[in-house]
């Protein structure tokens, strides 16, 4: 598709949407706080990934700092010591806060530090005192299932008395929050090794692998979410150590689980034979279009839309599909690819569906793409179609879709949902790709408050966008900031700031402006690889090795002691 009808198939849209009419400025924050209403959790808890099924890390909170000092102890309020490898998100409910790391620190008397394990640590809120762990030990098979020393990768769900989360294992598993700090082993599980309170309590547990077929490649990372009485989760269904067969291709991508017994309710795998490498992204539950959407990111760069109740049958019923690739592009394995697949978590934001292009860091910055999709649309609404030399529709192929020298060709849909698509947007004029316009790859979810849009990309760019302006068929990109270090979280927003960490240690934090206004820089000594959060006035940060609680006023005495530092590989 050329530029010119790609610009005006957008515009049309845009203009049928009505987003151009102004209207009174949407809530995110409001918006999640109506969902943790219905919960039976504090009312400033974030009990999930994004606190909502909406997924926008747009927490309430007063008096948050911007800046703190780990070495002198100003504005901590407490440290707790993690593994040495931290990814998933600090998720705070009912007085605990609920974190996913390795096994480095060694908690457990029967687990020492050299173990390596996948673990999930529950800490109380108000003093960082550890409570209890679960415990993953490492599949048998190795890296290419389970990576050394990456530890729980996913961020838990946590409504009431129960927790869930998908473990380093390729489970999904129900915990009991209090451990057997209560005294009782709830079931139907009763298996566990032994019932010390410093351990975790299972409720149930459901082996992806062993029932369904599931052969997740180097972890399951999926940050699931519940809504009723259903529990969403993406499988981590990829490729082999080798990179380039699919060992499981009619293994399921997507499920759906009863919360309350593990019961499997549906199964979907639409990537199928066309996974790119894993399935790291996690889903969005949202109403739209008078119809409650479940929205998946999947390894072949494909988001799948379907119906929560399924089809009634064991299967997933499709609402939409929307591939995030341009259809000539390639994928190729290291840096020279152009092909991405899914990692960050869709958003819902007032309507639309905002998602990013991204890869395994290990694979370069590559070219990303930053979309905003209108969910109200059925079947395929891409931006393109791919069409052979007698206009034939293609079916979906894996590395590349159209092969320009075979007379295939990408033609405009007329039946595509992008409002808006940002890869490059010239903001000085110049007829220059230059790196601070570009959208590099991305696996961090947007944030978005007052329509203004922040993600963060493998470059080490912050891009600020207006979530409804467009201009030739690309949103309006205020600015843009170098943090000069790759950035694998997402974006906080809280009290008109705007958070955000990267590999180097630091957290930049922004005014909620589209006018670049950097407020403060603060170092966390460690490599940050998770999102900042907030919940009950105060900033939960996990680095690498250490969970750290920010609070205005607050003073840690002797500061911050950093946890585990001995580190593992990866890809």
């Amino acid at each position: 598709m050329n530029s010119r009808s790609m610009t005006t198939v957008m515009s049309a849209l845009w203009l049928i949407s009505g987003l151009a009419v102004a209207a009174d400025k949407f809530d995110p924050t409001e918006d999640a706080l109506n969902f943790i209403s219905k919960m039976k959790v504090g009312k400033y808890d974030w009990p999930q990934w994004g606190g909502s099924p909406h997924r926008n890390n747009t927490p309430p909170g007063k008096n948050i700092p911007f800046e703190w000092n780990l070495e002198t102890g100003e504005n901590v309020l407490w440290a707790a010591p993690l593994g040495s490898q931290t990814y998933g998100n600090p998720v705070i409910a009912n007085g605990k806060v609920f974190v996913g790391t390795n096994n480095t620190h060694g908690y457990l008397k029967r687990y020492p530090s050299k173990i390596d394990l996948g673990v999930l640590l529950a800490f109380d809120e108000k003093t960082g005192k550890f409570l209890w762990q679960a415990s993953s030990p490492k599949l048998p098979t190795g890296r290419v299932h389970d990576w050394p020393q990456q530890g729980i990768c996913s961020t838990v769900f946590c409504d009431d008395t129960r927790l869930w989360y998908n473990t380093s294992r390729g489970e999904v598993v129900c915990l009991d929050v209090e451990g057997f700090h209560d005294g009782e082993n709830d079931g139907p599980y009763k298996a566990e090794p032994n019932q010390n309170k410093d351990e975790a309590d299972i409720i149930w547990r459901y082996d992806m692998m062993g029932d369904l077929g599931v052969s997740q490649h180097n972890m399951c990372s999926c940050s699931i979410t519940c809504v009723g009485d259903k529990c969403f989760v993406i499988t981590g269904n990829g490729v082999d150590e080798g990179h380039i067969n699919i060992p499981a291709p009619n293994a399921p991508s997507f499920i759906c689980l009863d919360k309350n017994t593990g019961k499997l309710l549906w199964t979907d795998k639409s990537p199928g034979i066309n996974v790119l490498h894993g399935q790291w992204s996690s889903p969005c539950v949202f109403e739209a279009g008078g119809r409650q959407q479940v929205v998946m990111g999947g390894g072949d760069g494909w988001l799948y839309s379907f119906d929560p109740e399924g089809d009634g049958k064991g299967n997933a019923k499709l609402l939409w599909k929307f591939d995030g690739n341009p259809k000539e592009s390639l994928y190729v394995l290291g840096g020279r690819s152009t092909r991405n697949h899914l990692i960050s978590t869709p958003v819902f934001y007032d309507g639309y569906v905002y998602v990013g292009m991204g890869e395994d860091p290990e694979h370069g910055e590559g070219n990303g793409h930053l979309y905003c999709i209108d969910p109200t649309k059925d079947g395929d609404i891409s931006l393109e179609l791919a069409v052979d030399d007698k206009g034939k529709e293609i079916p979906h192929r894996r590395l590349r879709a159209v092969d320009t020298t075979k007379g295939e060709k990408a033609i405009p849909n007329p039946n595509a949902g992008a409002i808006w698509h940002y890869d490059v947007v010239d903001r000085n004029k110049n007829g220059k790709k230059e790196f601070e316009e570009t959208m590099h790859r991305t696996m961090g979810s947007v944030a978005i408050k007052n329509d203004l849009l922040f993600v963060t990309d493998i470059g080490g760019l912050v891009h600020c966008v207006d979530a409804k302006k467009v201009e030739d068929g690309k949103p309006v990109v205020y600015w843009t900031h170098d943090m000069f270090s790759a950035a694998w979280g997402s974006v906080l927003i809280v009290d008109d700031k705007v958070y955000v960490g990267d590999e180097d240690g630091d957290i930049t934090v922004f005014e909620l402006s589209n006018k670049l206004n950097v407020l403060a820089e603060n170092n966390m000594i460690n490599s940050l690889y998770t999102t900042p959060v907030v919940a009950n006035d105060t900033l939960f940060i996990a680095n690498k090795s250490t969970l750290i609680a920010i609070k205005e006023g607050a003073k840690l005495k002797g500061g911050v002691k950093q946890g585990s530092t001995e580190d593992g590989g990866s890809e």
